[in-house]
């Protein structure tokens, strides 16, 4: 049994938690949400959907990471733009064989928290094809299971990094462990880029987004953009035709809205910065022109200007 911190516990997190606890491992859950966390600790925390349904007892649930002492895995399961946070919240919680994993979507939050934690214990997680969303406090949702990967930041040591995969694959997860992590992060992040900008824009489904010819004519050129930078950094991705490769893994997962829809419904700000915003970043930095990404991003950073100030109550 493994001593496990999920710090940024929301809908993705609580998956993992529930999993993990059923496979019988301490699981403490850190998360923003007051209410969630009420609810976890006095109701017990509910996931339903691709696993099954199932309400688990977790070893703790709190908004701080107080109390919890060294664990053999964290896992940074926040938003991109809270990773610092997060990464300097997680000092009490390592101890001399942690892993930490940090899982999110778009690019640069394993280097963020390599400004606070040891580079040499950091693991790059990539997940996908969960369509996780909140129903309410203490109780997550998630459409699937499709993709858990893994590979060292720095120089985490291969033992260590299938350790840490063990754990997932103790509680059901298929994992993969890569070498090449660029690969690893950008065959993810291509499916990120299709579909949230034009989903959070569109308020569609990913399979409504597909199943639009105007919708998935967007999402199509957000995805050949980042398929372009992609080949200008001499990043090789191995799925096929990768227009196809998005097709075939959004068909999974039809009904599934992506976070970024998910926060702005809730009225609080997404990740478009580290998604589809990075494709423009690094276009520049390339000569890889990127207008489709650019609009999108302008497009929901002028809707997010608009939204009301929320509070960090857990989302219905």
């Amino acid at each position: 049994m493994a001593k496990v911190a999920i710090v940024g516990c929301g809908a993705m997190g609580s998956v993992y938690a529930a999993l993990m606890t059923s496979a019988g491992h301490a699981v403490h859950a850190v998360t923003l949400w007051p209410d969630h966390a009420a609810a976890m600790r006095e109701k017990g925390l509910r996931v339903e959907g691709a696993s099954g349904d199932r309400t688990v007892r977790l070893a703790s649930a709190g908004t701080t990471t107080e109390g919890i002492g060294a664990c053999d895995l964290v896992i940074i399961a926040t938003k991109a733009f809270d990773v610092a946070a997060a990464a300097r919240s997680c000092a009490p919680l390592i101890g001399e064989a942690t892993v930490v994993q940090t899982i999110q979507n778009g690019l640069g939050s394993p280097e963020t928290a390599a400004t606070v934690i040891d580079p040499d214990r950091i693991a790059v997680g990539v997940v996908g094809g969960f369509g996780a969303s909140m129903r309410g406090p203490g109780h997550a949702h998630h459409n699937g299971l499709e993709m858990i990967r893994f590979g060292a930041f720095a120089g985490l040591p291969r033992a260590r990094l299938e350790a840490s995969a063990a754990v997932w694959e103790s509680a059901g997860f298929t994992v993969r462990l890569f070498d090449d992590i660029g690969r690893m992060v950008w065959e993810k992040l291509i499916m990120n880029v299709t579909f949230s900008g034009t989903t959070t824009l569109t308020g569609l489904t990913i399979g409504g987004v597909m199943a639009d010819p105007d919708a998935w004519q967007v999402a199509q050129a957000c995805a050949r953009e980042a398929i372009a930078v992609a080949g200008a950094m001499g990043i090789a991705l191995d799925v096929g035709d990768p227009v196809e490769h998005i097709r075939r893994l959004g068909g999974k997962i039809p009904d599934a809205r992506p976070s970024m829809l998910l926060d702005h419904r809730a009225g609080r700000r997404g990740e478009v910065e580290a998604i589809n915003g990075s494709i423009p970043r690094l276009g520049r930095a390339h000569g890889v022109p990127t207008p489709v990404n650019a609009t999108v991003v302008a497009l929901i950073k002028a809707r997010e200007a608009l939204l009301p100030p929320t509070g960090e109550s857990c989302p219905v």
